[in-house]
């Protein structure tokens, strides 16, 4: 049996929804629209950027990119990501990751109004996540839940190993998973019996970006795990999980493949949430 799970296919359901929902929207005279901003010229963001346009636009949101400088400072960024929201029209704005100068990120991220923050990255929105409260989800967590729930798996009194607590992922996702009454174990560098606790869990979430650190002899029969950790070793991408290694005993996603798809569109349902809530506007279930 093999045991891959098929992002794509998962993501094209989610985008189904979206599409439908803004539609809805559009009937009740809404427009969705997302605004990406851009600093500098690294080419993975670059084909992120892109990716998210292409779904976008095939959901039938508006989408506008902001492409900045490598050279520009602080203060203009945040003087851009406040004009972005300066017009009506806007529903979501992300800034897109990493900024080139990483030490600035937390003061560009929390220049956003948490209304528009459909990354789920500012203060405001991380601490309603936190509590139980957020409006919306931030992505790529909410896409690993997104393939729990496809494949019927609920996480409710399961083991679940979360390798890597980034803020991006492994920090919202283990709140995420303890609200949703897991027993979650995070992993760090310095972590011991690794190897052990990675055996002992029924759900494995990895987000390092080091490739080959998830092995199939760490993981038991009939488990999941959801790749979600990205490098590009010899120019190549590559995930955290060897899955060759345990597509044949376990659920696992591929990178590419995987969580990625699903990841760009829960973006665009954010959005659409977003879009919906600025104007008070109910979405109907889909």
């Amino acid at each position: 049996m093999n045991y891959l799970i098929d992002g794509k296919k998962i993501a094209e359901d989610v985008l189904a929804r979206v599409t439908a929902q803004v539609i809805y929207l559009k009937k009740n005279k809404v427009t969705v629209k997302l605004a990406v901003l851009l600093v500098g010229a690294d080419l993975p963001s670059q084909t992120y950027v892109r990716r998210k346009e292409q779904a976008a636009k095939k959901c039938g949101l508006e989408f506008e990119l902001i492409h900045l400088p490598e050279s520009i400072d602080k203060s203009n960024i945040i003087s851009e990501v406040q004009k972005i929201q300066a017009t009506d029209s806007l529903s979501g704005l992300i800034v897109q990751m990493p900024l080139p100068q990483p030490f600035y990120t937390a003061d560009v991220l929390n220049a956003i109004q948490s209304c528009y923050d459909v990354d789920c990255l500012t203060n405001e929105n991380l601490g309603k996540l936190m509590m139980n409260q957020a409006d919306w989800l931030p992505p790529t967590p909410a896409a690993v839940m997104e393939i729990l729930a496809a494949k019927g798996i609920s996480v409710l009194g399961k083991n679940v190993v979360v390798v890597g607590v980034g803020a991006l992922v492994g920090k919202p996702l283990a709140v995420m998973l303890m609200n949703a009454r897991a027993s979650v174990t995070t992993l760090n560098s310095i972590s011991s019996d690794f190897a052990a606790k990675c055996l002992a869990a029924d759900i494995i979430i990895s987000g390092v970006g080091k490739p080959n650190i998830i092995r199939g002899n760490m993981v038991k029969s009939g488990a999941i795990v959801i790749d979600t950790g990205v490098s590009f070793p010899n120019g190549v991408m590559s995930g955290d999980a060897v899955v060759e290694e345990i597509a044949d005993h376990a659920y696992v996603t591929p990178t590419p493949g995987g969580v990625g798809p699903i990841t760009v569109a829960k973006l665009l349902a954010n959005t659409v949430a977003a879009a919906a809530k600025l104007h008070n506007i109910t979405l109907p279930a889909v």
